[in-house]
């Protein structure tokens, strides 16, 4: 997902969390599974956009090789790659 969206989706989700906690009264309480209920709904999604502004999601090379660019999302996203990378003959013999 790049940050435009999840921007956009982080912002309204602290905006409605905010007016819940201001004009829901039950909003204000705490669950019995959920724990306070005002961290839930603005302290989270607050601290998820601005770690989304601080520290931004890392954007690829598009002008990589279709295989160099596929594997690097594998890696972006914590998926293991499809084959390991070729080692250099030149280091397999020991040079």
């Amino acid at each position: 997902m790049t940050r435009e969206p999840l921007d956009a989706v982080l912002r309204h989700a602290v905006i409605l969390g905010t007016l819940a906690v201001l004009l829901v009264p039950a909003a204000r309480g705490s669950s019995e599974w959920l724990g306070w209920l005002p961290l839930w709904l603005v302290g989270m999604p607050l601290a998820a956009w601005w770690s989304l502004r601080r520290f931004p999601l890392p954007q690829l090379d598009m002008r990589m090789p279709r295989r160099r660019r596929s594997q690097a999302l594998r890696r972006v996203r914590g998926q293991r790659p499809l084959r390991p990378a070729r080692v250099a003959r030149t280091q397999a013999v020991g040079r």
